[in-house]
């Protein structure tokens, strides 16, 4: 099971720091993941860590978005910046599969957080 927390309002410009714990076990083998969906819109991958630690990370994300995670794997951190107000969405934490295609973060999540809605204020 994993659990997200870490959203709320922000002003356009600011950062936050959303956190995905693993309360159960899960597969060591899953990339931990995190994806987003706005309101009316398709769910947009954002980025992942391998059990190797690669990382897949959308193109357009990259420069304000960071990903990590601690040692043990227990804690997955999306550390956002400069954030926008179509930033605005439900942030889910997965573990699943991620692949990189041609600077997109292809998702396929086997388990899902609850989200945790971030809004951005213009």
């Amino acid at each position: 099971r994993l659990v997200e927390s870490g959203g709320g309002t922000v002003q356009a410009g600011g950062s936050l720091t959303l956190s995905c714990e693993v309360v159960d076990s899960i597969d060591n083998n899953f990339c931990m993941a995190w994806i987003r969906q706005a309101q009316g819109q398709e769910r947009e991958g954002i980025g992942g860590i391998g059990k190797d630690g690669s990382m897949v990370a959308v193109q357009s994300l990259k420069e304000r978005f960071m990903i990590f995670q601690n040692k043990a794997r227990t804690t997955l951190y999306l550390h956002m910046s400069s954030l926008k107000p179509e930033d605005s969405a439900m942030y889910y934490c997965v573990a699943g599969e991620c692949h990189d295609e041609e600077g997109q973060a292809r998702i396929t999540p086997q388990t899902s957080g609850q989200g945790t809605l971030v809004t951005v204020s213009s």
